[in-house]
C-alpha cells in the first residue's frame, strides 16, 4: 500500500509544533575538530556519537590580526557535504554550533569596523552553513581582557563591541529563521573564577561579558582544564584534575563571588555545564578519571555523597545542573585516549538516557532504495511508527504513520537530498 506523503504535512505540523525545537532537559556537549590529526582523526559529522546533543564545530577564526572578518573553512570535506551533515545533525533535534576563536586566534574588536565586520562574517557564516547555534571560546585579544570599569559597567571599548556583536548577531539570526540562536560561553577559568585572586587584564576578563549576556546565554561551560590553581567560594585555593577542583568551581559560577570589580551575580544551575578533557592526551591537565568524575557529578546533583574536602554551599545540592562539555569529540572516539566514547558514557551513566524507545528502534532501521523515484520502504521499525521527512535546511515537510509492509511515497518530491527521522535517527536519501 502506497499513500501520498505530501496529504500528511498539516497533520505534521501540528503534531510536531514546538516539541521539535526544544533541547533536552541535560544536554552534552563536545567540540569537533575541522582538520585532521593524527592523535584524533577527522570524524565525518554524520559519525559523531549520538549521545552529543551540543555539537561545537572549532574554529570561526580572523583573517588576520587585524581584520576581524571571520572566516570558517572546512578541511576535511567539501562545504556543501557539510552543509548536507549540519542539516541532518538539526533534524535529529540536536544543536550544531560554530565556535569562535580557539587557541590560537586572536580576537580584538577595538573598532566599529572591526565589530561590523565580526558581525557580518559570522552572520553569513551561520546563514551559509546552517548553524543554529553560536560558541564564544575566544582564548586571546582583547574582547575578554578587564580593562576598565566593574562587572556591571565596563568601559573596554573591545568588550562592549562584543556584547553589542553578540545581541547584532543573535537578532540577524532570529529576523531569518525566527527563532533563538543558541548561545554558548566557554571561558578558561582565569577569565572567571579568577576573578576572586584579583579583577583586571585576563583575571575575571569574562565576566562583564557574561553579565552583560546572562539572558541570552544557554549553556555556561568554563573549561575545567590547563588551569592554575584557583580560589573556590570558600576562600581555599584548589587545583585541578579531582573532584573538589569540579564541584568548588562549578558551584562558584552559580553562587556567584565578590571581586575587586564588583559582584559577579552566578548563573543558573540550568544554564551551566561541567567542561573536562576527554583523556589525558586532550589536554595540558585537568583530566579526571571517569570514577571520580561520576562521583562529584553525582554529589552536585544531589545524587552521592561528597568525594573530597569542598562541601557544597547549597545542601540540597543542584538537581537541574545543566550538563557535561568536553575537549573534544574526535579524542573521545580514540581508543587509546580513555576507551572509546569514555566520556559520552561517563555522561550516559551520570545522566541516562531517556529515549522513549526501543534500542533496535533507535539503531536497526534502514531505507531502501536509496537513490529512489517513486518510493522508499523503511525495515526495521515498528508498526505505527511516524516517520517525519525534511529538507536539507532541517525544515519539516511532511509525517507519515508507517506500518509493515507500506512504502513511502515520494513522487510528489522534487528532485533533491532529504532527511528521513524515525525516533531518533536520521537517514539521508536521494529522490531521482
Amino acid at each position: 500500500m502506497v499513500r501520498p506523503i505530501l496529504a500528511f504535512l498539516l497533520a505534521f505540523s501540528l503534531w510536531c509544533g514546538t516539541a521539535c525545537a526544544q533541547p533536552a532537559n541535560h544536554m552534552l556537549v563536545g567540540y569537533w575538530h575541522n582538520w585532521n590529526d593524527m592523535n584524533a582523526p577527522y570524524i565525518p559529522l554524520s559519525q559523531v556519537d549520538e549521545r552529543y546533543d551540543v555539537i561545537a564545530l572549532s574554529f570561526a577564526i580572523p583573517v588576520s590580526a587585524s581584520d576581524m572578518t571571520m572566516q570558517f573553512v572546512p578541511d576535511g570535506t567539501t562545504p556543501a557535504v557539510l552543509q548536507t551533515e549540519i542539516a541532518a545533525l538539526k533534524a535529529q533535534g540536536k544543536k550544531v554550533v560554530i565556535s569562535v576563536g580557539g587557541a590560537t586566534a586572536s580576537v580584538s574588536l577595538d573598532t566599529e569596523d572591526q565589530k561590523n565586520d565580526f558581525v557580518q562574517s559570522m552572520s553569513d557564516i551561520i546563514s551559509q552553513y546552517g548553524f543554529n547555534g553560536l560558541d564564544i571560546d575566544i582564548e586571546y585579544g582583547s574582547t575578554i581582557l578587564a580593562a576598565g570599569g566593574t562587572i556591571s559597567n565596563p568601559t573596554s571599548a573591545s568588550q562592549l563591541n562584543l556584547i553589542e556583536a553578540v545581541k547584532e548577531i543573535m537578532e540577524h539570526y532570529h529576523i531569518e529563521n525566527g527563532e533563538k540562536l543558541f548561545l554558548t560561553f566557554a571561558p578558561e577559568t582565569a577569565y572567571v573564577q579568577g576573578g576572586q585572586s584579583g579583577y583586571g587584564g585576563i583575571w575575571g576578563g569574562y565576566l562583564p561579558l557574561l553579565d552583560a549576556l546572562r539572558d541570552s546565554i544557554d549553556i555556561l561551560q568554563v573549561q575545567l582544564y590547563n588551569s592554575g590553581t584557583m580560589f573556590g567560594i570558600d576562600g581555599v585555593v584548589y587545583e585541578q584534575g579531582n573532584a573538589d577542583f569540579i564541584v568548588a568551581m562549578t558551584e562558584a559560577v552559580i553562587q556567584g563571588f565578590q571581586t575587586a570589580g564588583g559582584f559577579f551575580e552566578g548563573f543558573p544551575a540550568e544554564k551551566v555545564a561541567v567542561g573536562l578533557p576527554a583523556c589525558e592526551l586532550a589536554a595540558g591537565g585537568g583530566y579526571v578519571e571517569p570514577d571520580e568524575v561520576i562521583q562529584a557529578m553525582h554529589y552536585l546533583l544531589g545524587n552521592g555523597p561528597q568525594p573530597g574536602s569542598y562541601a557544597l554551599a547549597q545542601p540540597d545540592a543542584y538537581a537541574d545542573l545543566k550538563g557535561m562539555m568536553t575537549w573534544s569529540i574526535n579524542w573521545d572516539a580514540v581508543q587509546s585516549c580513555a576507551g572509546d566514547h569514555s566520556f559520552a558514557e561517563t555522561y550516559e551513566e551520570i545522566f541516562g538516557l531517556v529515549t522513549g524507545l526501543e534500542e533496535d528502534q533507535v539503531h536497526a532501521w534502514k531505507l531502501f532504495p536509496n537513490p529512489a523515484r517513486e518510493v522508499l520502504y523503511l525495515e526495521g521499525i515498528s508498526s505505527g511508527e511516524p516517520v517525519q521527512v525534511l529538507d536539507m535546511m532541517g525544515r519539516h515537510l511532511a509525517q507519515q504513520v508507517m506500518f509493515h509492509g507500506e512504502a513511502l511515497d515520494i513522487s510528489a518530491l522534487p528532485v533533491g537530498t532529504y532527511v528521513l527521522r524515525a525516533g531518533l535517527q536520521s537517514r539521508l536519501f536521494v529522490k531521482e
